[in-house]
């Protein structure tokens, strides 16, 4: 569990699975302390230092998590003196299900930011192996998450400064992959329509040789089955676990080249600790629950109003990935965890799979190599 970085298992499979014990050191015990203060308060404390480091920026999607973010920044800078954060949004053309413009302009309006609103826009710019992610994989090489890459015309804007990100609110804030059932009777019907559903791990993930598959989705089931109720030790789960930590240090890694101060409050101790003493010993409770107690009616109602979530899928997937799947060779792939053939079938048809967005990086790296990197890649593990 001390790999931080992105395995050839992790890119075979497009999984990163595993969650450290509770007595690892470096992960934390198994609960989070509770803390007196509120959660607003360790939040406005946890925007703090990046306000302190200007220029701030705040990479701000329209989403809950990083509206929640930024009012809190605003809220800190103007009480404090201090520059307003600067959020930075990207627009994208092509990708309907990734529209977010009329909640970014109300919120933006509402927290009375629009003069320093930075707007990006990207058509083919942001695909897995467009412009932008061609930059950075030759720098960085391949990272997790996958789209990453999307935040390096931020930080480079950030430079010399900090930066505010949403980063873990579907993990702190959220949570459960589904629900629990609201009755008996929803439960027997989920359960009826499971055995339908239930397909054989070659089938939900075709392009692995059948072992892999299968190992591959034991570990993600075991952990669905392991994710806590209650919120005080679901959030110290999750703070434990391996795809979230390696989100971490792979962001970290890329500020850090930039001279960013990359702050994620979300993630921070005393916020965590925070909302443990609030809230810890509910059973799942609901997001919105979750975000109206930490607004506690001091941030306007826009912010944590209930909205739809988008999906970033076709905004990755553009024309530079469909031309490089269809011309791929065929080499590349570790053989004993890829099955090259079936690799291509999958890859034959459109959209691929989200799951082979690794693959497609790493194919692509491969063949279109740096000419001369001075940064070192990282160091990489074979077994999962």
């Amino acid at each position: 569990m001390t790999v931080r970085w992105p395995t050839p298992y992790d890119l075979a499979t497009g999984l990163v699975t595993g969650v450290a014990p509770p007595d690892a050191a470096e992960c934390g015990p198994l609960r989070v302390a509770p803390t007196a203060l509120s959660p607003l308060a360790a939040l406005e404390a946890a925007v703090l230092p990046a306000l302190r480091r200007p220029p701030c920026l705040l990479s701000f999607s329209g989403g809950l998590d990083s509206s929640l973010v930024l009012a809190a920044a605003v809220r800190v800078a103007r009480r404090e003196g201090l520059p307003d954060p600067i959020p930075v949004t990207w627009r994208f053309t092509g990708a309907p299900r990734a529209y977010e413009s009329p909640w970014q302009d109300e919120i933006i309006r509402v927290l009375g930011l629009g003069r320093d609103w930075q707007i990006l826009t990207a058509d083919d710019d942001l695909d897995l192996v467009g412009p932008v992610a061609g930059r950075f994989l030759h720098r960085f090489g391949v990272l997790h998450p996958l789209n990453l890459h999307l935040h390096l015309p931020i930080v480079e804007l950030a430079a010399g400064g900090s930066l505010l990100t949403g980063v873990g609110g579907d993990q702190i804030l959220a949570g459960w992959r589904r629900p629990g059932p609201a009755s008996l009777r929803q439960a027997a019907g989920r359960l009826r329509v499971g055995m339908r559903r239930r397909q054989p791990a070659t089938e939900m993930f075709p392009w692995l040789r059948p072992a892999a598959a299968r190992q591959v989705r034991r570990a993600v089931r075991a952990e669905e089955r392991a994710e806590p109720d209650r919120l005080a030790e679901r959030i110290a789960w999750h703070l434990r676990r391996r795809d979230l930590r390696t989100t971490v240090a792979c962001f970290s890694r890329v500020a850090d080249a930039h001279d960013v101060r990359l702050v994620q409050p979300l993630l921070d101790p005393v916020f965590a600790g925070a909302l443990v003493g609030w809230a810890g010993r509910r059973r799942r409770p609901t997001r919105a629950e979750l975000l109206t107690g930490v607004a506690d009616a001091e941030l306007p109602a826009p912010v944590t109003a209930a909205r739809r979530k988008a999906n970033f899928l076709a905004v990755f997937l553009r024309d530079p990935t469909r031309e490089f799947v269809r011309h791929w060779d065929g080499q590349g792939v570790n053989e004993e965890v890829v099955d090259p053939a079936a690799l291509r079938e999958v890859w034959s048809r459109w959209p691929i799979p989200e799951c082979t967005a690794g693959l497609v990086q790493h194919l692509w790296l491969r063949q279109n190599p740096p000419a001369s990197s001075p940064w070192p890649a990282p160091r990489m593990e074979v077994s999962p």
